[in-house]
């Protein structure tokens, strides 16, 4: 039952292409492979914890990469044009996607995928200071939180599929977006930037959960009030809900607009 429910929430198979409605370079069908090399680069920085590391060490050269103490080429090396074009190329498909649960409920012409993270991106930008939270990492995560659904689609409580299959169906389609990337630094910070908040394991991921639910009822009240509808299954998920003080206050600011109208 829930593979059925999977097949119907995932617009395509990540396994199979039409060639005839190829977005992208003929280098790319749905069956990924490797795009070529990028150019001999200089390694400028390294994300490092370390804040003893000696400079002088980042000029041994690395054949292939340029400079760095030792470090293998395909963790480090950027994406190529054409990887980097294929993979925005395949991005589109967030700005294309609406969110199903609007559509759900008979609005028309609704927020993308791509609309709902920008909103979730200014949040982080704007937010409060607050103890131990990385205001860059959170604008990142909230980038990327729903990246794989440029490929399985928007999939939500309505379609009945398990959370676990979900995770699992985002998972692989992850990798096959971060294969398309071309692998390296770049593909693996998306991965690790995705993987902290499914998992929600920092008090950044912390963070942007509640600006997704934040972001969700502030586009369910705006909704409202432009198609006079009553959207209380948005705000009844959330209630309760809120891990952080920011997500709370703005969640409250919310709700009081809400019942002041």
């Amino acid at each position: 039952m829930a593979s059925v429910a999977a097949a119907k929430a995932c617009p395509y198979s990540i396994t199979s292409a039409n060639p005839q409605k190829n977005l992208f370079s003929n280098k790319f069908s749905i069956k990924l492979s490797f795009f070529p090399d990028s150019p001999t680069l200089r390694l400028v920085a390294v994300n490092s914890n370390n804040p003893n590391l000696d400079s002088a060490k980042m000029d041994n050269t690395v054949p292939g990469f340029g400079s760095g103490p030792g470090l293998a080429e395909s963790s480090h090396k950027s994406p190529s044009p054409s990887a980097a074009i294929d993979f925005l190329t395949l991005c589109h498909r967030l700005k294309s996607t609406k969110r199903k649960g609007w559509l759900n409920h008979g609005i028309k012409g609704p927020e993308s995928i791509a609309d709902h993270m920008y909103r979730m991106s200014l949040m982080a930008l704007i937010a409060d200071d607050a103890p131990g939270i990385n205001r860059e990492r959170c604008i990142k995560i909230a980038i990327v939180h729903d990246i794989a659904e440029a490929i399985v689609g928007d999939i939500t409580p309505s379609d009945g599929v398990p959370k676990h299959e979900k995770s699992r169906m985002e998972q692989e389609a992850l990798d096959e977006m971060c294969k398309v990337l071309g692998g390296g630094m770049r593909a693996e910070e998306i991965q690790e930037l995705w993987q902290e908040y499914e998992t929600n394991s920092s008090l950044e991921a912390n963070l942007v959960k509640d600006f997704d639910k934040v972001e969700m009822i502030l586009q369910a009240l705006e909704y409202e009030t432009e198609h006079e509808k009553i959207l209380d299954e948005f705000f009844l998920s959330t209630a309760g809900k809120f891990q952080t003080e920011i997500g709370k206050r703005w969640a409250a600011e919310i709700i009081s607009r809400r019942n002041s109208r």
